[in-house]
């Protein structure tokens, strides 16, 4: 394993483990508010214990999620050094400003997890609410600082220099609301499914069910809602792709060549060197109707771009096709929940709609990483979109191989301790949270 290859397989397995761990905890704490919120309004002691067992998920979370973020700001600067020398004082203000909202976030966790019985009841459910905030937009900021990656502005590139910097400029570029939509709702989307289905596993194995059932149909609420507004994100953000990378967009539809009424394909094996696709469904005109609003109009394909400026198609189609593909089964499920709440209030805790739930755990961060991996692998071969060339910015010191070995090791046992500490949590419901008003006033004093 090469220098380059080493550096960025490493960069790609700290980022495939930090993403879970952040969205997880950029939407775990507004789960957590609305079940504290309803239990002050409701006084129904279930709400109170879910808000308690969500808490301790969200510390753990904001634990691994701190862990694996320094991990990353490390790594840029081992493994990228050139890239972070020019680009640094260009995109440095969302990570800085991201640094302030993790402290804001890291106080109101401490007063959240501390507060109970000890400060005002609304008081104590709005530093929940802050927690949630301030980790939302500790992701944002985030995404704002790669979505510069993918649309650099803010400074004039001059023959090698990068002159005139506004850091303004080149933190709210042209791709970081429709990146920074995408990637909220789709935190919401994967986090909701994954926590509403181990919900609804507890409640096909009748356990605890009536606890069970409040959280569920708190998480189901926002995974629903989330999955059915991604697909109004998804085509804001590839309006915006075909704008400024057509390459990228031409490597997720596996679209070669250039042509009127531009074809959609679904599915298929493309062939880099026949520059076709084997086994697609194509539906004309739907491609330009996508991107342009018309029928006709067609897109750059791949034939227009320099092949040494072209990404790697047939990762990026695989990775975008599983992505659409896991966000309409999503789709499905969360329409029949919503019947299920208006129309069919008996479906609601029904076996074959919780299973559903059950069988969509994993399936929202599996498109995350999928649209993940379009993200970055389409911008290729640049780390910097038409300024710098990935192959560029590695560094030169020898050895990165055994760093991708040692960070391999540390991430999957921070996964493995993350996973016996949830699994932990949810043995514990009946010891811990789902004990009656009496039980738990006892165990407090």
């Amino acid at each position: 394993m090469d220098n380059f290859l080493a550096a960025r397989s490493q960069m790609a397995l700290s980022l495939g483990f930090h993403i879970i761990y952040a969205c997880i905890g950029m939407v775990m704490p507004f789960f957590m508010a609305v079940a504290h919120y309803r239990w002050l309004k409701t006084k129904d002691i279930a709400h109170k214990n879910i808000a308690k067992a969500w808490s301790k998920g969200v510390a753990i979370f904001f634990a691994t999620g701190a862990v694996s973020g320094t991990m990353l700001s490390f790594e840029l600067g081992l493994l990228w050094p050139n890239f972070m020398k020019h680009a640094g004082p260009i995109f440095g203000m969302p990570f800085s400003l991201e640094g302030t909202a993790f402290f804001i976030e890291a106080i109101a966790l401490g007063f959240f997890l501390y507060g109970w019985e000890r400060l005002n009841p609304y008081f104590h459910w709005f530093t929940g609410v802050v927690v949630g905030v301030s980790g939302l937009a500790s992701g944002i900021l985030v995404v704002a600082a790669n979505s510069w990656m993918n649309s650099p502005a803010g400074f004039d590139y001059v023959n090698g220099q990068y002159l005139n910097i506004d850091p303004m400029k080149a933190m709210f570029n042209e791709a970081w609301l429709s990146e920074a939509l995408h990637m909220t709702i789709a935190a919401f989307a994967s986090t909701g499914f994954a926590v509403a289905g181990v919900h609804a596993l507890m409640i096909v194995r009748k356990q605890n069910v009536h606890f069970h059932q409040q959280a569920f149909k708190i998480a189901a609420g926002f995974a629903a809602v989330a999955a059915l507004l991604q697909p109004l994100a998804g085509d804001i953000a590839a309006k915006s792709v075909a704008k400024r990378q057509p390459a990228k967009l031409a490597a997720m539809e596996a679209y070669f060549h250039t042509k009127p009424y531009s074809p959609l394909v679904l599915g298929g094996i493309p062939n880099e060197k026949t520059k076709e696709v084997n086994y697609g469904l194509e539906i004309p005109g739907l491609l330009s109707f996508l991107v342009y609003d018309d029928f006709k109009t067609p897109v750059k394909g791949l034939d227009q771009i320099p092949i040494e400026n072209q990404p790697p198609v047939a990762i990026t189609h695989y990775s975008f096709q599983v992505m659409v593909g896991l966000g309409m089964f999503m789709m499905l499920i969360s329409i029949l929940y919503l019947i299920a709440i208006w129309f069919k209030k008996h479906w609601i805790y029904s076996n074959w709609l919780l299973k559903l739930f059950i069988i969509a755990v994993p399936t929202g961060f599996i498109a995350v990483e999928a649209g993940w991996m379009v993200t970055e692998i389409g911008r290729q071969p640049w780390i910097i979109q038409g300024v710098m060339r990935t192959a560029d910015a590695v560094t030169p010191m020898p050895g990165i191989a055994w760093s991708f070995y040692l960070f391999t090791g540390i991430y999957i046992s921070l996964s493995i301790v993350v996973v016996f500490l949830l699994y932990r949590q949810i043995l514990m419901v009946p010891k811990l949270y789902d004990k009656p008003q009496d039980d738990l006033t006892l165990s407090q004093a």
